[in-house]
């Protein structure tokens, strides 16, 4: 139901975009620090909403579709301000292109095999690069507002660019997934792992 706990964690999570744009619109030292702070809060909530749902057994429709967009949302947002405020400036810019277009083309991936009632699960290394790139990303919202001996902004964009890096290989994960399944001849049985089978009764949440 909508309003369990790992799905209130989740709506929270949006809920928080709108306060971090509006702190990243008007740029101040503790505007920077209060964005980066809301959001890791946001990124722990994706941990948490997740954690809770699967230990509380309280997986539901609604929060298996409400996690990944919450996720794309805060990424895609802040990306997007950081490049418009030059925080994000240069060569810096290219992972953070490569990692939108990755959550476009999995997304579009993931509504295709869902028609076919086929899951593709979150891999270890997909967790990896969910983690770098919210850390690298909250070291950039911060920018040139940290301590100049912490190096923050060359920090924030070498974890960017490991980010993308990752987010190439899992990308590849998921389109090799999609590929077999586009490519199979009509009314072909295609073999997936048994762990990438989405349970009927039971959805799950999914993030990558």
């Amino acid at each position: 139901m909508l309003t369990s706990l790992p799905n209130l964690l989740t709506l929270s999570r949006i809920a928080l975009i709108p306060v971090i744009l509006a702190l990243l619109w008007f740029p101040a030292t503790w505007t920077a620090w209060t964005a980066a702070g809301l959001f890791a809060l946001a990124g722990i909530t994706d941990y948490f909403d997740g954690y809770l749902a699967r230990a509380w057994h309280e997986e539901s429709i609604i929060g298996r579709f409400l996690d990944p967009i919450a996720d794309k949302l805060l990424v895609a947002a802040v990306l997007f301000l950081l490049v418009a405020d030059h925080k994000i400036a240069g060569h810096a810019v290219l992972p953070a292109v490569i990692i939108l277009l990755r959550e476009v083309m999995v997304s579009g991936l993931r509504e295709f095999l869902a028609g076919l009632r086929v899951g593709v699960p979150v891999s270890r290394l997909a967790k990896w690069k969910t983690a770098i790139q919210l850390m690298a990303i909250g070291w950039l919202i911060v920018g040139d507002h940290g301590p100049d001996w912490l190096y923050v902004r060359p920090i924030g964009e070498i974890g960017l660019w490991a980010a993308a890096v990752l987010t190439l290989i899992t990308g590849w994960d998921y389109l090799r997934a999609g590929l077999r399944h586009m490519l199979a001849p009509a009314g072909a049985s295609v073999q997936v792992e048994p762990a990438a089978k989405a349970p009927a009764a039971a959805p799950v949440r999914t993030g990558a």
